[in-house]
């Protein structure tokens, strides 16, 4: 097997370094004069001991909801046939191997383009537009002046939804039960892919950027919002119906090609993309830890409607030493599930447009611990809530530019006689987790440590 090269550790462990190191001390006092010579068994057994394997490396006993049960092992158990280490897109595919749920520990190394053809030439939208798709054609059939309120419908909406199935069939990649995906080194990047973990147990993704899920083909949705919005396709990586995930040191955003930069049409930005991380549909015992998700409008979406009432006891999240910079909303926004949020790291950028963080939604039930926001002075404590029929948030240990801070009281202050007001009962209390350290102090190890890259 291809060992993983030396990483920086987030928290203190054994690495390759420190084996070297030993190895190196072992040479120096064997040509001491009058020194004997080392055997090399004595030389061999430190590092080979020492050397990290993230692949095979399973989620620690607590940590977060995904510890629950039999915890989360990932591909840990598979044998050295179903170790893959993956260049391009055509061996990412094959070693995902549809999603099966044989045991497999999948290595990425370097930049895999999810849009490229099996020979590895490189896919644009225009690759995949087909049946006479146009975007101008396609704007004047729908414009809302002329079709009114109806959902597109006709020849230039068929050729949308043609053309999006040949950009989907190439950028939704299935990860199956018992698998892990990590990155290899520090520059493991996985672009333009929508990596979909489908009614699927015990999965692991690890040290890996994911990029750019870029939607070549966005639908027009009249009514949307009461004055009609784009609506994307792809989210980054989206946990539906899966249970048992842990998510660690990945960094998602939509770096290089951001929404912001997109044109206008009805009077609409012309969105590119969808969810860095969406956990809905019954999904389950989800851990997400040391993650940094950054530069993008609607983050983290957990559970996926207000009516879905048989998400009711799932959606069991832990999100613990992540960054979210640059994130417009939803970090998360919460329906049904028990959420622990602990120890994370806010961060709003001077100028950077901003809607709320954490989203309290129909009957979830969500406990802040520690987290740190950090915003510029235009933005108010009562700005980092966001209630939309939901009631219940425990917090403690929360500071706001470097302040203490009662997010409830505030909230419920300031929205007095305009929204509902939250409660701390939650009726649950965290017991799968680590040490809760000090908002300050997470703040410092998360801006450090949080990311691809620098798991180990």
């Amino acid at each position: 097997m291809t060992a993983p090269s030396p990483l920086t550790t987030p928290r203190p462990r054994t690495g390759r370094r420190a084996a070297a190191a030993l190895v190196l001390l072992v040479g120096c006092l064997a040509l001491q004069p009058g020194a004997e010579a080392a055997t090399p068994a004595a030389t061999q057994a430190v590092p080979a001991a020492a050397v990290p394997d993230l692949g095979r490396e399973i989620l620690a006993a607590d940590d977060g909801w995904a510890a629950e049960g039999a915890g989360t092992t990932g591909g840990s158990a598979a044998d050295d046939a179903h170790v893959f280490t993956v260049r391009n897109r055509a061996q990412l595919v094959a070693a995902l191997d549809g999603g099966s749920s044989v045991p497999k520990i999948i290595r990425i190394a370097g930049t895999i383009d999810a849009n490229t053809d099996d020979q590895g030439r490189a896919l644009d939208c225009d690759d995949y537009a087909t049946d006479g798709y146009d975007l101008p054609a396609y704007l004047a059939a729908y414009d809302p002046r002329t079709w009114g309120g109806a959902k597109p419908s006709g020849p230039q909406e068929d050729a949308r939804k043609a053309s999006a199935a040949r950009q989907a069939e190439r950028v939704e990649l299935r990860i199956g039960a018992n698998t892990t995906l990590v990155g290899l080194g520090r520059s493991a990047v996985l672009k333009g892919a929508s990596l979909q973990v489908r009614d699927a147990d015990n999965v692991i993704v690890r040290n890996v950027e994911l990029r750019d899920a870029y939607d070549c083909f966005p639908v027009w949705q009249p009514n949307t919002g009461g004055l009609g919005d784009w609506k994307t396709a792809y989210d980054t990586l989206w946990l539906r119906g899966a249970t048992h995930v842990w998510v660690d040191h990945v960094t998602a955003s939509d770096k290089g090609r951001p929404d912001e930069k997109e044109p206008t049409y009805f009077g609409r930005n012309y969105l590119r993309h969808d969810g860095l991380l969406d956990i809905t549909n019954g999904s389950d015992l989800v851990t997400v830890s040391w993650s940094r998700f950054q530069d993008h409008d609607k983050a983290i979406l957990i559970g996926n409607g207000d009516t879905v009432t048989t998400d009711r006891d799932k959606l069991r999240v832990t999100l613990h030493h992540n960054e979210f910079d640059a994130v417009v909303q939803r970090a998360p926004r919460v329906r049904f599930g028990q959420v622990h949020l602990y120890n994370n790291r806010y961060v709003v950028p001077e100028d950077a447009a901003y809607r709320y963080s954490v989203g309290v939604s129909t009957e979830s039930r969500i406990v802040a611990e520690n987290n740190s926001f950090t915003t510029p002075g235009h933005i108010e404590v009562a700005d980092l809530l966001k209630s939309w029929n939901g009631s219940a948030l425990a917090q403690s240990g929360n500071e706001f530019n470097g302040f203490p801070v009662d997010l409830l009281a505030i909230y419920n202050a300031y929205n007095s006689g305009s929204e509902r007001d939250l409660t701390a009962d939650v009726g649950w209390t965290p017991t799968l987790h680590g040490t809760v350290g000090s908002a300050a102090g997470a703040a410092t190890d998360v801006a450090r440590d949080a990311g691809a890259g620098r798991a180990g």
